[in-house]
Protein backbone atom coordinates (compact mmCIF):
# COMPACT_ATOMS: atom_id res chain seq x y z
CA UNK A 1 0.00 0.00 0.00
CA UNK A 2 2.80 2.17 0.79
CA UNK A 3 3.91 3.24 -2.86
CA UNK A 4 0.65 3.77 -3.75
CA UNK A 5 0.60 6.34 -0.85
CA UNK A 6 3.66 7.77 -2.57
CA UNK A 7 2.46 7.79 -5.70
CA UNK A 8 -0.38 9.93 -5.03
CA UNK A 9 1.26 12.34 -3.06
CA UNK A 10 3.85 12.25 -5.96
CA UNK A 11 0.67 12.97 -8.21
CA UNK A 12 -0.71 15.75 -6.31
CA UNK A 13 2.71 17.80 -5.74
CA UNK A 14 3.02 17.35 -9.89
CA UNK A 15 0.04 18.86 -9.91
CA UNK A 16 0.25 21.45 -7.55
CA UNK A 17 3.97 22.26 -9.39
CA UNK A 18 1.88 22.93 -12.71
CA UNK A 19 -0.58 25.19 -11.23
CA UNK A 20 1.87 27.40 -9.86
CA UNK A 21 3.83 27.08 -13.19
CA UNK A 22 0.78 28.13 -15.11
CA UNK A 23 -0.11 31.04 -12.69
CA UNK A 24 3.15 32.14 -12.85
CA UNK A 25 3.25 31.88 -16.58
CA UNK A 26 0.00 34.17 -16.75
CA UNK A 27 0.83 36.69 -14.28
CA UNK A 28 4.18 37.71 -16.49
CA UNK A 29 2.34 38.00 -19.97
CA UNK A 30 1.93 41.31 -20.88
CA UNK A 31 -1.25 42.17 -22.58
CA UNK A 32 -1.30 44.53 -25.56
CA UNK A 33 -1.37 48.23 -25.49
CA UNK A 34 -5.15 48.38 -27.21
CA UNK A 35 -6.85 51.57 -27.33
CA UNK A 36 -10.71 51.96 -28.43
CA UNK A 37 -11.71 55.15 -30.05
CA UNK A 38 -13.93 56.46 -33.29
CA UNK A 39 -12.51 55.83 -36.81
CA UNK A 40 -10.52 58.22 -38.70
CA UNK A 41 -12.85 57.24 -41.91
CA UNK A 42 -15.68 54.81 -42.13
CA UNK A 43 -13.67 51.91 -43.96
CA UNK A 44 -10.75 51.74 -41.05
CA UNK A 45 -11.16 49.26 -38.23
CA UNK A 46 -7.31 50.10 -36.52
CA UNK A 47 -3.94 51.45 -36.74
CA UNK A 48 -0.97 49.22 -36.12
CA UNK A 49 2.40 50.92 -36.33
CA UNK A 50 1.09 53.47 -38.10
CA UNK A 51 -0.62 51.77 -41.12
CA UNK A 52 -5.07 51.97 -41.37
CA UNK A 53 -6.26 48.70 -41.42
CA UNK A 54 -9.34 48.51 -43.54
CA UNK A 55 -12.45 46.13 -43.25
CA UNK A 56 -11.31 44.09 -46.00
CA UNK A 57 -7.50 43.61 -44.29
CA UNK A 58 -9.22 42.69 -41.43
CA UNK A 59 -11.25 40.02 -42.86
CA UNK A 60 -9.10 38.71 -45.41
CA UNK A 61 -9.01 34.78 -46.15
CA UNK A 62 -12.24 34.29 -43.24
CA UNK A 63 -14.39 35.97 -45.46
CA UNK A 64 -16.53 33.25 -45.31
CA UNK A 65 -16.75 33.02 -42.17
CA UNK A 66 -17.44 36.62 -41.36
CA UNK A 67 -20.20 35.91 -43.97
CA UNK A 68 -21.65 33.00 -42.28
CA UNK A 69 -21.92 35.11 -38.92
CA UNK A 70 -24.16 37.99 -40.75
CA UNK A 71 -26.19 35.09 -42.30
CA UNK A 72 -26.73 33.22 -39.21
CA UNK A 73 -27.26 37.00 -37.20
CA UNK A 74 -29.91 37.60 -40.32
CA UNK A 75 -31.69 34.19 -40.23
CA UNK A 76 -32.36 34.79 -36.38
CA UNK A 77 -33.17 38.53 -36.65
CA UNK A 78 -36.01 37.20 -39.55
CA UNK A 79 -37.00 34.10 -37.13
CA UNK A 80 -37.81 36.84 -34.38
CA UNK A 81 -39.50 38.90 -36.80
CA UNK A 82 -41.58 36.29 -38.17
CA UNK A 83 -42.60 35.53 -34.42
CA UNK A 84 -43.28 38.92 -33.53
CA UNK A 85 -45.79 39.05 -36.78
CA UNK A 86 -47.62 36.35 -35.81
CA UNK A 87 -48.51 38.11 -32.12
CA UNK A 88 -48.93 41.10 -33.39
CA UNK A 89 -51.21 40.34 -36.55
CA UNK A 90 -52.86 37.40 -34.80
CA UNK A 91 -53.14 39.57 -31.70
CA UNK A 92 -54.95 42.56 -33.45
CA UNK A 93 -57.47 40.06 -35.07
CA UNK A 94 -57.78 38.17 -31.83
CA UNK A 95 -58.50 41.12 -29.93
CA UNK A 96 -61.63 42.10 -32.86
CA UNK A 97 -62.72 38.60 -31.40
CA UNK A 98 -62.77 39.15 -28.15
CA UNK A 99 -60.68 35.86 -28.05
CA UNK A 100 -57.17 35.35 -26.75
CA UNK A 101 -54.73 34.59 -29.79
CA UNK A 102 -54.54 30.96 -28.68
CA UNK A 103 -58.62 31.10 -28.92
CA UNK A 104 -58.29 32.62 -32.48
CA UNK A 105 -55.32 30.26 -33.97
CA UNK A 106 -57.74 27.23 -32.49
CA UNK A 107 -61.06 28.65 -33.88
CA UNK A 108 -60.52 30.69 -36.39
CA UNK A 109 -57.12 29.72 -37.89
CA UNK A 110 -56.08 25.92 -37.22
CA UNK A 111 -60.32 25.26 -37.26
CA UNK A 112 -60.14 21.61 -35.10
CA UNK A 113 -58.06 18.71 -35.34
CA UNK A 114 -55.41 18.29 -37.87
CA UNK A 115 -54.86 15.21 -38.91
CA UNK A 116 -52.17 13.44 -40.91
CA UNK A 117 -53.54 11.11 -43.85
CA UNK A 118 -51.54 7.82 -44.73
CA UNK A 119 -49.99 9.47 -48.03
CA UNK A 120 -48.65 12.08 -46.14
CA UNK A 121 -46.87 10.29 -43.59
CA UNK A 122 -45.62 7.73 -46.24
CA UNK A 123 -44.31 10.40 -48.19
CA UNK A 124 -42.57 12.03 -44.95
CA UNK A 125 -40.76 8.56 -44.68
CA UNK A 126 -39.75 8.24 -47.57
CA UNK A 127 -38.35 11.89 -48.28
CA UNK A 128 -36.11 11.71 -45.20
CA UNK A 129 -35.69 7.90 -45.95
CA UNK A 130 -36.44 6.30 -42.64
CA UNK A 131 -35.66 2.38 -42.67
CA UNK A 132 -38.90 1.01 -42.19
CA UNK A 133 -38.27 -1.32 -39.20
CA UNK A 134 -37.41 1.52 -37.30
CA UNK A 135 -40.84 2.61 -36.90
CA UNK A 136 -42.32 1.20 -33.89
CA UNK A 137 -45.94 2.85 -32.54
CA UNK A 138 -43.74 4.99 -30.44
CA UNK A 139 -41.45 6.48 -33.13
CA UNK A 140 -44.67 7.00 -35.18
CA UNK A 141 -46.48 8.53 -32.62
CA UNK A 142 -43.50 11.13 -32.37
CA UNK A 143 -43.67 11.48 -36.21
CA UNK A 144 -46.92 12.25 -36.18
CA UNK A 145 -46.74 14.59 -33.58
CA UNK A 146 -43.87 16.16 -35.35
CA UNK A 147 -46.02 16.74 -38.74
CA UNK A 148 -49.45 18.15 -37.17
CA UNK A 149 -46.92 20.61 -35.53
CA UNK A 150 -45.35 21.24 -39.00
CA UNK A 151 -48.96 21.51 -40.34
CA UNK A 152 -50.07 23.62 -38.01
CA UNK A 153 -47.33 26.16 -38.31
CA UNK A 154 -47.73 26.44 -41.71
CA UNK A 155 -51.50 27.00 -41.24
CA UNK A 156 -50.75 29.93 -39.22
CA UNK A 157 -48.15 31.32 -41.47
CA UNK A 158 -50.12 31.02 -44.28
CA UNK A 159 -53.03 32.87 -42.07
CA UNK A 160 -50.31 35.84 -41.11
CA UNK A 161 -48.83 36.06 -44.64
CA UNK A 162 -52.75 36.96 -45.99
CA UNK A 163 -52.76 39.72 -43.14
CA UNK A 164 -49.77 41.05 -44.85
CA UNK A 165 -51.77 41.94 -48.21
CA UNK A 166 -53.63 44.77 -47.08
CA UNK A 167 -50.89 45.54 -44.33
CA UNK A 168 -47.49 44.91 -45.54
CA UNK A 169 -44.85 44.36 -43.05
CA UNK A 170 -42.02 47.30 -43.50
CA UNK A 171 -37.87 45.64 -42.82
CA UNK A 172 -35.39 48.18 -42.05
CA UNK A 173 -32.17 45.85 -42.68
CA UNK A 174 -30.69 43.86 -44.90
CA UNK A 175 -29.65 40.64 -46.00
CA UNK A 176 -26.58 40.15 -46.14
CA UNK A 177 -24.89 39.32 -49.43
CA UNK A 178 -21.55 37.78 -50.80
CA UNK A 179 -20.57 37.75 -54.38
CA UNK A 180 -18.55 34.44 -54.65
CA UNK A 181 -16.78 33.97 -58.31
CA UNK A 182 -17.34 30.55 -59.29
CA UNK A 183 -16.98 29.34 -62.64
CA UNK A 184 -18.75 26.05 -64.45
CA UNK A 185 -16.33 25.57 -66.45
CA UNK A 186 -16.73 21.66 -67.85
CA UNK A 187 -19.22 21.02 -64.57
CA UNK A 188 -22.35 19.28 -66.07
CA UNK A 189 -25.06 21.51 -66.62
CA UNK A 190 -28.72 22.32 -68.11
CA UNK A 191 -30.62 25.68 -68.63
CA UNK A 192 -29.20 28.49 -71.26
CA UNK A 193 -25.62 30.09 -70.75
CA UNK A 194 -27.65 33.37 -70.98
CA UNK A 195 -29.77 32.75 -67.76
CA UNK A 196 -30.49 35.52 -65.68
CA UNK A 197 -29.42 33.84 -62.57
CA UNK A 198 -26.83 30.30 -62.26
CA UNK A 199 -27.05 28.01 -59.59
CA UNK A 200 -23.51 26.08 -58.91
CA UNK A 201 -24.14 23.35 -56.49
CA UNK A 202 -21.27 21.23 -55.05
CA UNK A 203 -22.50 17.56 -53.90
CA UNK A 204 -21.68 14.13 -53.11
CA UNK A 205 -23.46 11.54 -54.39
CA UNK A 206 -23.47 9.19 -51.11
CA UNK A 207 -25.24 12.27 -49.12
CA UNK A 208 -28.90 11.66 -48.17
CA UNK A 209 -29.22 15.73 -47.82
CA UNK A 210 -27.51 16.19 -51.65
CA UNK A 211 -30.81 13.40 -52.15
CA UNK A 212 -33.05 16.38 -51.00
CA UNK A 213 -31.03 18.96 -52.76
CA UNK A 214 -31.26 17.38 -56.31
CA UNK A 215 -35.81 16.90 -55.48
CA UNK A 216 -35.29 20.75 -55.28
CA UNK A 217 -33.20 21.29 -58.53
CA UNK A 218 -35.96 18.83 -60.36
CA UNK A 219 -38.18 21.66 -58.99
CA UNK A 220 -36.19 24.44 -59.69
CA UNK A 221 -36.07 22.80 -63.28
CA UNK A 222 -39.34 22.31 -63.69
CA UNK A 223 -40.49 25.73 -62.45
CA UNK A 224 -37.92 28.19 -63.94
CA UNK A 225 -36.75 25.89 -67.58
CA UNK A 226 -34.15 28.03 -69.21
CA UNK A 227 -34.61 30.65 -66.99
CA UNK A 228 -32.27 29.28 -64.93
CA UNK A 229 -28.83 27.93 -65.06
CA UNK A 230 -27.87 24.45 -63.26
CA UNK A 231 -24.02 23.78 -63.23
CA UNK A 232 -22.93 20.26 -60.69
CA UNK A 233 -19.78 20.04 -59.11
CA UNK A 234 -18.06 17.25 -57.28
CA UNK A 235 -17.62 17.88 -53.16
CA UNK A 236 -17.50 14.08 -52.35
CA UNK A 237 -16.56 13.63 -48.38
CA UNK A 238 -14.33 11.30 -47.17
CA UNK A 239 -16.94 9.63 -45.08
CA UNK A 240 -18.59 8.22 -47.98
CA UNK A 241 -16.23 5.45 -49.81
CA UNK A 242 -18.67 5.69 -52.76
CA UNK A 243 -18.93 8.38 -53.87
CA UNK A 244 -15.48 9.59 -55.25
CA UNK A 245 -15.64 6.26 -57.61
CA UNK A 246 -19.37 7.60 -58.51
CA UNK A 247 -18.09 10.95 -59.19
CA UNK A 248 -15.75 9.90 -61.50
CA UNK A 249 -18.08 7.19 -63.45
CA UNK A 250 -20.80 10.30 -63.53
CA UNK A 251 -18.67 12.50 -65.82
CA UNK A 252 -17.54 9.06 -68.00
CA UNK A 253 -21.15 9.62 -68.92
CA UNK A 254 -21.11 12.91 -69.20
CA UNK A 255 -18.73 12.77 -71.89
CA UNK A 256 -21.08 11.21 -73.99
CA UNK A 257 -23.90 13.68 -73.42
CA UNK A 258 -25.44 16.23 -70.85
CA UNK A 259 -28.52 14.60 -70.86
CA UNK A 260 -27.14 11.27 -70.16
CA UNK A 261 -25.43 12.57 -67.48
CA UNK A 262 -28.61 13.64 -65.62
CA UNK A 263 -30.17 10.81 -66.05
CA UNK A 264 -27.02 9.05 -64.30
CA UNK A 265 -27.22 12.27 -61.65
CA UNK A 266 -31.57 10.90 -60.94
CA UNK A 267 -30.89 7.37 -60.82
CA UNK A 268 -28.13 7.65 -58.28
CA UNK A 269 -30.10 10.27 -55.90
CA UNK A 270 -33.58 7.84 -56.42
CA UNK A 271 -31.11 4.89 -54.58
CA UNK A 272 -27.83 5.93 -52.81
CA UNK A 273 -27.15 2.41 -51.78
CA UNK A 274 -26.58 0.62 -55.17
CA UNK A 275 -23.07 2.46 -56.04
CA UNK A 276 -20.80 -0.72 -56.55
CA UNK A 277 -18.66 -1.13 -59.46
CA UNK A 278 -21.50 -3.31 -61.17
CA UNK A 279 -24.46 -0.68 -60.12
CA UNK A 280 -22.43 2.41 -61.84
CA UNK A 281 -22.11 0.35 -64.67
CA UNK A 282 -26.34 -0.98 -64.94
CA UNK A 283 -26.58 3.02 -63.99
CA UNK A 284 -25.18 3.80 -67.30
CA UNK A 285 -26.75 1.17 -69.39
CA UNK A 286 -29.79 3.07 -68.21
CA UNK A 287 -28.78 6.37 -68.90
CA UNK A 288 -28.17 5.76 -72.41
CA UNK A 289 -24.80 5.49 -72.50
CA UNK A 290 -22.23 3.22 -74.35
CA UNK A 291 -21.14 1.01 -71.61
CA UNK A 292 -17.75 -0.25 -73.24
CA UNK A 293 -17.14 3.40 -73.86
CA UNK A 294 -18.07 3.77 -70.37
CA UNK A 295 -15.61 1.33 -68.50
CA UNK A 296 -12.57 2.26 -70.63
CA UNK A 297 -13.31 5.64 -69.42
CA UNK A 298 -13.85 4.39 -65.36
CA UNK A 299 -10.82 1.92 -65.60
CA UNK A 300 -8.21 4.81 -66.91
CA UNK A 301 -9.46 6.52 -63.80
CA UNK A 302 -9.85 9.71 -66.71
CA UNK A 303 -11.57 11.99 -64.60
CA UNK A 304 -9.89 11.33 -61.42
CA UNK A 305 -7.83 14.95 -61.13
CA UNK A 306 -10.55 16.63 -62.37
CA UNK A 307 -12.90 15.91 -59.41
CA UNK A 308 -10.15 16.81 -57.50
CA UNK A 309 -9.88 20.16 -58.90
CA UNK A 310 -13.60 20.31 -58.11
CA UNK A 311 -12.91 19.34 -54.24
CA UNK A 312 -9.79 21.98 -54.35
CA UNK A 313 -12.15 24.84 -55.74
CA UNK A 314 -14.75 24.32 -53.49
CA UNK A 315 -12.81 24.64 -50.32
CA UNK A 316 -10.88 27.61 -51.72
CA UNK A 317 -14.23 29.43 -51.71
CA UNK A 318 -15.53 28.02 -48.15
CA UNK A 319 -17.48 24.57 -49.25
CA UNK A 320 -17.53 22.48 -46.23
CA UNK A 321 -20.55 20.07 -46.51
CA UNK A 322 -22.94 18.91 -49.11
CA UNK A 323 -25.52 19.82 -50.61
CA UNK A 324 -23.56 23.66 -51.44
CA UNK A 325 -25.27 26.01 -53.77
CA UNK A 326 -24.60 29.40 -55.07
CA UNK A 327 -27.03 31.39 -56.37
CA UNK A 328 -25.55 33.98 -58.65
CA UNK A 329 -22.44 33.81 -56.15
CA UNK A 330 -24.85 33.63 -52.77
CA UNK A 331 -24.02 31.19 -50.80
CA UNK A 332 -26.75 28.75 -49.72
CA UNK A 333 -25.39 25.69 -47.52
CA UNK A 334 -27.65 22.99 -46.69
CA UNK A 335 -30.85 21.31 -49.16
CA UNK A 336 -33.18 23.94 -48.08
CA UNK A 337 -36.68 23.77 -49.37
CA UNK A 338 -37.39 25.05 -52.87
CA UNK A 339 -39.41 27.99 -51.65
CA UNK A 340 -36.22 29.24 -50.22
CA UNK A 341 -34.42 29.00 -53.60
CA UNK A 342 -37.64 30.38 -55.57
CA UNK A 343 -37.59 33.54 -52.84
CA UNK A 344 -33.73 34.03 -54.26
CA UNK A 345 -33.91 33.17 -57.69
CA UNK A 346 -37.35 35.55 -58.01
CA UNK A 347 -35.27 38.44 -56.53
CA UNK A 348 -32.05 37.98 -58.79
CA UNK A 349 -34.61 37.86 -62.15
CA UNK A 350 -36.45 40.63 -60.74
CA UNK A 351 -33.13 42.63 -60.39
CA UNK A 352 -32.24 41.29 -63.69
CA UNK A 353 -35.12 43.38 -65.80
Amino acid sequence: MKPKHIFSNLTVVAAVASTLVLAACEGKADKANIVTKEAPKPEIVAKINGKEITEEMLIGDAKMDFFELKKREYDLRKERLKKLMTEELIGSEAKKANLSNDEFIDKKVVKGEIKISDADFNKFVKERQIPEKQINPQIKERILAFMKGQKRQDMIDAYVNGLTKSNPVEVYFQKPKMDVKVEVGGSPAFGSEKAAVTIVEYSDFQCPYCARGAQTVQEIKKKYGNKVRVAFKHFPLPMHPDARPASEASMCVNEQGSDKFWKFHDILFVDQKKMSAADLEAHAKASGADVAKFKECVASKKYADFIQKDMDAGEKIGVRSTPTFFVNGQMVAGALPFNDFAEMIDEELAAAK
